[in-house]
């Protein structure tokens, strides 16, 4: 049977327990109020320094990147306008060929006899007019004479009309011959390059066949056309009657070119025209832009991308990539050191990219202070210092080409 303490020691030890309980407390007491002293007698920790661009409004030249391919200038698909064997082909394939130059030479003898025999008719109808109208020479006196009758007289005029006739026909008929004839020399129409002959001496060949004798496709100049989505036109054309942006002018908007290897053509185009209907599969608009092509580099068929100039925004706000930011949902932020010296979190709206900045259309204005450097160390409402980099990301003052990329 355990012993119970005696109700006299009960008491003491309680007391006993309850002055050691007082003393730890008030030492707590006191160490914390040593801390809070020693916090006050620190100095305050100075302003997180931040590098900031000060923002200035400029032309911006807006620029659209949208795919297509090119086009020939000229394409000719020739074919014979009579038959007959081929002879001989005059040309070699893939050189050069000049319009009005012989590239096939159709058997002639044919339409030789035939020119001959045109002429031919002719002289016998001019013989016979000569006659005829002889003939109407000599009634007319007789008839006043009345020694011949009015009706011999008109019987001899019409035989006249009927000669003078003949010779317009047999006129005709040289001429045609004579065409026929020419013919059979196969000419191009235009200047190019000849592609393969799909026929070889001692073919056959009939007028207006449909497989053509060659193809001659002029490469210089070339047509490149793209597709632009009708909503990208429709905004343009607001933001041209709205004032915010200026038009380069009717034709006369410059193309640059960049080639399927990333290259870039070294030869600038012009916007020729645009097509006035909307496709309904793709809802886009063809565009036909055309470039010299003296080298012959760029071929038909191949796929591009044109860089095409919508305009100039007179008053454009570039924002380093470094400065901007996204919230939880996704929407672009920028902090900005407002007069205070206090930073503050802007939504902005982006238009697109522009090599390292954003071309930002709402969210910030001219003269704005956007932190690029130092964005983890602060926030919201807190004060900084501020160190001006602007020079090192904005180091010339000429306008600038924005890009968009459509697809």
């Amino acid at each position: 049977m355990s012993q119970q303490m005696p109700p006299r020691d009960r008491c003491i030890f309680a007391r006993s327990a309850a002055w050691l309980l007082i003393a730890a407390m008030a030492g707590l007491l006191s160490a914390s109020e040593d801390q809070r002293s020693h916090a006050a007698t620190l100095p305050a920790a100075p302003p997180t320094e931040v590098d900031v661009v000060t923002l200035h409004e400029e032309p911006v030249t807006l620029t659209t990147e949208l795919p297509g391919r090119t086009t020939a200038f000229r394409v000719a698909e020739v074919r014979p306008q009579v038959g007959g064997l081929v002879l001989r082909r005059l040309f070699t394939e893939g050189e050069a060929v000049e319009a009005g130059q012989t590239l096939y030479q159709i058997d002639p003898q044919l339409y030789q006899a035939a020119l001959a025999s045109a002429e031919a008719t002719l002289a016998h109808a001019r013989a016979s007019m000569v006659l005829a109208q002889a003939t109407a020479n000599r009634y007319r006196p007789l008839v006043k004479a009345n020694a011949i009758s009015h009706q011999e007289l008109e019987t001899a005029d019409a035989t006249l009309e009927q000669d003078q006739a003949d010779v317009a026909s047999a006129q005709a008929a040289i001429k045609m011959a004579a065409v026929n004839l020419a013919y059979t020399k196969v000419t191009s129409p235009i200047s190019g390059h000849s592609g393969r002959s799909s026929v070889t001496e001692g073919a056959l060949v009939t007028a207006s066949q449909a497989t053509a004798l060659v193809t001659i496709t002029q490469l210089n100049p070339i047509y490149v056309d793209v597709t632009q989505p009708s909503a990208t036109i429709l905004r343009l054309k607001r933001e041209l009657a709205g004032g915010q942006l200026r038009s380069a002018g009717e034709n006369q908007v410059p193309v640059k070119l960049i080639l399927e290897d990333g290259s870039t053509y070294d030869q600038v185009g012009r916007l020729q025209f645009s097509e006035v209907t909307v496709d309904r599969g793709t809802g886009s608009v063809t565009l036909r832009a055309i470039f010299p092509n003296d080298a012959g580099l760029l071929l038909p068929g191949m796929f591009t991308r044109a860089a095409l100039e919508e305009g100039v925004r007179q008053a454009g706000l570039l924002v380093p990539q470094q400065g901007v930011t996204h919230n939880q949902r996704g929407e672009p932020t920028a902090m900005i050191v407002n007069a205070d010296n206090k930073v503050e979190v802007r939504g902005l709206t982006t238009d697109r990219a522009i090599g390292d900045k954003w071309l930002v259309t709402t969210g910030v204005a001219d003269g704005d202070k956007v932190i690029v450097s130092g964005l983890q160390k602060v926030k919201s409402g807190e004060r900084v210092t501020i160190r001006d980099v602007t020079a090192a990301f904005y180091p010339a003052p000429a306008a600038t080409h924005a890009t968009r990329e459509d697809p």
